[in-house]
């Protein structure tokens, strides 16, 4: 009987020290970083997503120094081209998903929200017009679609000048939502072909008489908040009215214009949502695992990187989607 006690006081010793050396070492674990995630995650895809999918690599290998990332910007085409045909993990895409695509096998989660804004060189000659009169949804499209609209005269404004018309060159999000904003398609689209949106900026702050677009996190700067120097965004005259009214003047700083956009006073589209892509349903642990992160925690860098926060509802719905 003896004998058994002191085998029973040894086996209870024993599990009490296995058990502290176990929380030690998860302890230790958590607090130095190191966890059992690791792998790589490849992204290609849309220009509009490509700094925040960064920021978000960066952020999520702070938690997790074992995971690598793969990411490139080469448009919305690009990326669903390249998730569908198994070239990368997930595909960065800046429009609606289409039904051809969805039936080979592509599966969408909406990750944030940004929107399309039309831009004119600081130095165009019209430049007080532009920004106190705006330009109206058909101005648009007569210039973009129909052509009819050849000189900014056309449009309203004073002095008499050519417009330099560019458009972008590669399949992308940003023109496809610039198009549907007056019926159109990105094909249809008018102008001088231009690859990405900082090539479109660029060409854009050359030319006195251009008009381009381009999404929001390459018009203004990050960290002044400001719009880029040589560029001014082109007011929408959302009412029609002939004039930017106070209610529709919130271009001056990204924060307001976020805040705007989150009101619905810009219109949507050219505001649209962002998606990373899958071929089917993700199953694989380090790219699920980035997800329900970047629903969750990832939020919290949206609206410094100048984007624009999905409702919590949305992002449920989401998370669902991905099996949180």
């Amino acid at each position: 009987m003896k004998t058994n006690n002191i085998y029973r006081q040894h086996v209870l010793i024993a599990v009490a020290v296995s058990f502290f050396l176990s929380s030690f070492t998860l302890k230790e674990n958590a607090s130095s970083g190191i966890d059992n995630l690791e792998g790589t995650i490849s992204v290609s895809g849309a220009f509009a997503l490509y700094p925040i999918v960064v920021k978000w690599g960066e952020e999520f290998k702070k938690l997790h120094p074992n995971v690598k990332f793969d990411i490139s910007a080469g448009g919305a085409g690009k990326g669903i081209s390249d998730v569908l045909g198994g070239m990368v993990d997930l595909g960065a895409v800046s429009r609606d998903i289409y039904p051809e695509e969805t039936k080979k096998g592509a599966f969408s989660i909406a990750v944030t929200k940004d929107a399309v804004v039309a831009t004119v060189n600081s130095n165009n000659p019209n430049i007080r017009d532009v920004l106190s009169k705006g330009l109206k949804k058909d101005a648009f499209a007569n210039i973009y679609a129909s052509g009819t609209y050849r000189n900014w005269k056309q449009t309203g404004f004073s002095i008499s000048a050519p417009i330099h018309i560019y458009t972008r060159s590669d399949a992308a999000g940003a023109a496809e939502s610039w198009a549907k904003y007056f019926g159109k398609k990105q094909e249809d689209l008018l102008g001088i072909g231009v690859y990405g949106d900082p090539g479109l900026l660029s060409a854009v702050k050359k030319d006195p008489i251009a008009i381009g677009f381009n999404n929001i996190s390459y018009v203004y700067n990050p960290k002044t908040k400001k719009q880029l120097s040589g560029i001014t965004v082109v007011p929408i005259d959302v009412n029609n009215n002939g004039k930017i009214d106070a209610d529709e003047n919130f271009y001056g700083t990204l924060d307001e214009f976020i805040k705007a956009v989150s009101e619905g006073k810009y219109p949507s589209p050219p505001a649209r949502d962002l998606y990373l892509v899958s071929k089917n349903k993700p199953q694989k642990k380090v790219v699920v695992e980035f997800l329900k992160w970047v629903l969750t925690e990832g939020q919290k860098f949206v609206n410094e990187a100048g984007y624009i926060k999905l409702s919590d509802t949305k992002l449920k719905v989401e998370l669902t989607k991905v099996g949180l």
